[in-house]
């Protein structure tokens, strides 16, 4: 066996020991000598042992140089304590070896190799100091001696049992040579065979001292077989541990070597292998887990402890611990319940929106007065651009909550709300715990992104998932498949965004308090644009504010000409690219620093290119067979010039622009009002067979659908067949009836600003629609000038110019009938 990794006080052992050879010594030592002292720590040296130390201590030196000018022989003694850096005579043993230096070499660091040779046990009788301060001893010999008793066989006996076990325990060890045994059993002396298994077997310091100050050679042996016998034991249980493992390892795989030997240890100390589960149940009592969580959670830490770390189960249930662990059960942050202090973030962060402000001060008031609120969801629909995501940011800082946005676009599987359950491979909880867990408090803003954008197939329907979300009376016990228990969800304010109603299911909108965000108004883009917009661009672009100066026209030409939208986003990418185009001039430069950059309108056209929409002043002239509608799309309102033509033919309708069924319902509507109305319009009452009509809504590539453009196409194919013009400021919105009724609509503000973006300064709206106007902005209601009707007839006399359906019927009465077929052939 190797030699103990043990160091000397000035000297450590290098090698490992061998036993003298067996041959009679060729000069007698005097029983009582004087020798100085080598102080060993941690080695004890055995008589006739031969082994080499390093020696690097100042004293240890001076004691072989004395042994080199003497006889050769120096003391070899072991310390008691090893941490001693000067021992003295009390701090050594008082038994050692007189060693003889075979051979000695000096180190380049100023230390010293030596090879001694153990000869004879002596005892020391007194410690001295003499020349330099070196150590010396006075000893006399003390050589083991047989035992007292009258049969010698009992020592042999005790001899033999010691060489046995000593024989058994080189075949356990397996690191010390076969070589060793035969030196062992071929001693010429029963003290050589002692001293020679001493010297192999690793043991303490003070057992090994403890052998070799043995009174008798029965004692040596004696203690000698107790410490084979023990550490026979252990070789015995690393031998099983290790035949237990390598079955194991069998079956398993390689990396769990450690892992199932550490497994085995335990078990056969009686212990557990419970650290990392311990802490981990530590963390989960620290948690202030619901009653009937904690519960669950206990008996998952109990199936944790009876289960192999390498089983697949094992994995489950700890990323199911891990997860209640993650989860905030009671950390909740601060509010900031200050209406003020909310108003003023508000303000800071957005432009105008001053009924979603209006309703989120009214939440943080009443949350101030009660503590506690479980109100409707709020839902923020609008176009998109103007501001619903970033405004979720500024209510939790107004509020003074952590916010998490959860983006629901495209998600089509009911388990991405509610969770995968355990069973299946790399299950996980649903999106809605997951935001938890990463807001880390239990009060969180959350905003549920795109809600109008959910997915629908064969796994189910998410939106459906989404009630138990936003029920105020459900969600304080929400119930995630993989967690499978009950989670409170009422503290949390949700918060939901969308381009569209039309897409939401009605369950899910009727959890919702609906506040819509309505597109931009010029005036107010430009305030966003010199607000926000263009000092955040210059800085992002490594400009300085102060040293770029826009003229008052710029902004206005760059809405005007390069945007044509309800928001602000694509205002916002032309800024940043005007902002580029600066900065690269600047960069140009080079050591030539620009003092002030100064952008007029006329420069826009180098910076931003050709400009992508006009001014089209002659939408607003009257024409005839044109009229313009109002529509309402998931980016904002939008004009919709309507255009009718009538040719002959066979009674042919043709209908164009990619329209949807229902607008073609409208238009079928339309056609039979018309038709309907022949007589008092002034028009043939057989056109509908000799005269092909086409009614065709630009563009054709952009999907269209609704029935609020009815009366716009009933105007339209009666300016047409008429040949009256229709106004060109005036657009209008409202669905028709058979018999001329005209219906409410829904997005009457954004088809409002959509007009007042178009310079129109007449609408006509259903008449049911009038108590909406209340709501529209205060610019929009100074600007346009609303008419709320009830029939067809009042919209076609304030539409058609210069001319009313009684006139155009008086017309038709005062000519024969042939004029007025060739009237409405000639348009």
């Amino acid at each position: 066996m190797p030699p103990t990794k043990s160091r000397a006080r000035g000297a450590t052992r290098t090698t490992a020991a061998a036993p003298a050879p067996s041959q009679p010594a060729t000069e007698t030592s005097p029983d009582a000598r004087t020798l100085p002292v080598l102080a060993l720590r941690d080695v004890v040296f055995f008589p006739n042992v031969i082994m080499p130390l390093l020696i690097g201590r100042r004293s240890s030196l001076g004691a072989l140089d004395e042994a080199g000018l003497g006889s050769g022989d120096v003391l070899l003694v072991a310390q008691r304590d090893a941490s001693d850096e000067e021992p003295g005579g009390s701090d050594l043993f008082r038994t050692g070896v007189i060693a003889r230096v075979i051979q000695l070499s000096r180190l380049p660091n100023g230390g010293s190799k030596v090879l001694l040779e153990g000869r004879e046990r002596a005892r020391v009788t007194r410690f001295v100091r003499r020349r330099r301060g070196i150590l010396h001893a006075d000893v006399r010999l003390d050589p083991l001696v047989a035992s007292g008793h009258e049969d010698a066989r009992l020592t042999d006996a005790t001899a033999r049992r010691a060489v046995a076990l000593f024989e058994e325990y080189v075949e356990l060890q397996r690191r010390i040579p076969s070589e060793v045994i035969a030196l062992v059993q071929s001693a010429v002396t029963p003290e050589r065979q002692a001293y020679g298994i001493a010297a192999h077997v690793p043991a303490a310091l003070e057992v090994r001292q403890r052998i070799l100050e043995s009174a008798t050679l029965e004692d040596a042996f004696s203690a000698i077989t107790v410490l084979l016998a023990g550490e026979i034991e252990v070789l015995r249980i690393e031998r099983k541990l290790d035949d237990d493992t390598r079955g194991a390892m069998y079956q398993t795989q390689r990396e769990f070597y450690l892992q199932e030997q550490l497994k085995l240890i335990h078990r056969e100390l009686g212990q557990d292998d419970a650290d990392d589960v311990s802490e981990l149940e530590s963390s989960l009592q620290a948690k202030a887990l619901p009653e009937p969580v904690r519960m669950r959670v206990q008996r998952e830490l109990r199936k944790l402890r009876r289960m192999a770390p390498t089983s697949p189960e094992y994995t489950v249930s700890r990323n199911f611990l891990d997860w209640i662990g993650a989860l905030p059960w009671d950390e909740r942050t601060t509010e900031a319940l200050d209406v003020a202090h909310a108003r003023r973030v508000l303000d800071e962060d957005h432009y105008g929106l001053q009924d979603v402000k209006d309703r989120i001060l009214d939440f943080i008031a009443v949350l101030s007065l009660v503590g506690r609120i479980d109100g409707p969801i709020l839902c923020l629909v609008g176009p998109p651009g103007v501001g619903k995501t970033s405004l979720g940011r500024s209510i939790a800082r107004a509020l003074g909550r952590k916010f998490v946005r959860m983006s629901l676009g495209g998600v089509r599987d009911e388990a991405e709300i509610r969770g995968h359950r355990r069973t299946y491979i790399g299950s996980m909880p649903g999106r809605v715990i997951q935001a938890m867990r990463k807001a880390e408090v239990v009060n969180p803003v959350i905003l549920l992104d795109e809600i109008d954008k959910l997915g629908l197939d064969y796994r189910g329907d998410p939106a459906a998932a989404l009630l138990e979300v936003l029920d105020p009376e459900q969600n304080s016990a929400f119930n995630d498949h993989y967690l499978e228990v009950d989670y409170d969800l009422s503290q949390a304010l949700f918060l939901t965004t969308a381009n569209s109603l039309a897409t939401i299911p009605d369950a899910l909108r009727d959890r919702m308090e609906i506040i819509r965000v309505p597109g931009y108004l010029d005036q107010e883009k430009l305030a966003i644009a010199r607000k926000y917009l263009v000092p955040r661009q210059l800085e992002a672009n490594g400009l300085d504010v102060s040293e770029v100066k826009l003229d008052a026209d710029v902004l206005p030409a760059i809405l005007r000409s390069y945007t044509r939208e309800a928001g602000v986003r694509e205002l916002d990418r032309q800024i940043a690219k005007l902002a580029r185009k600066l900065a690269r001039r600047q960069a140009e430069a080079g050591e030539q620093t620009i003092a002030s950059q100064h952008v007029t309108a006329s420069d826009l056209h180098g910076m931003l290119g050709v400009e992508r929409y006009d001014a089209d002043l002659a939408s607003l002239e009257d024409k005839v067979g044109v009229a313009r509608g109002l529509a309402y799309t998931t980016a904002g309102g939008e004009t919709l010039e309507i255009e009718v033509s009538v040719v002959r033919g066979r009674g042919k309708i043709s209908l164009t622009g990619t329209l949807g069924d229902v607008m073609k319902e409208s238009a079928s509507a339309a056609m039979s009002y018309v038709r309907g109305r022949a007589d008092e319009l002034g028009v043939a009452a057989d056109f509908y067979r000799t005269r092909d009509i086409h009614i065709h809504i630009p563009d054709g590539a952009t999907p269209k659908d609704g029935p609020s453009a009815g009366i716009a196409i009933a105007t339209a194919v009666a300016s047409a067949l008429t040949g009256i013009p229709v106004r060109g400021d005036l657009a209008m919105t409202g669905e028709i009836t058979l018999r001329g009724r005209v219906l409410p609509i829904g997005g009457l503000k954004e088809k409002s600003v959509a007009a007042h973006r178009n310079h129109v300064v007449d609408v006509i709206i259903p008449h049911a629609n009038a108590r909406d106007l209340e709501e529209l902005p205060q610019e929009v209601r100074d600007a346009i000038r609303f008419h709320p009707v009830k029939t067809m007839d009042e919209v076609l006399k304030l539409a058609l110019r210069g001319a009313s359906p009684d006139a155009a019927a008086q017309r038709t009465r005062k000519r024969p009938r042939s004029q007025a077929v060739a009237a409405v052939s000639a348009h």
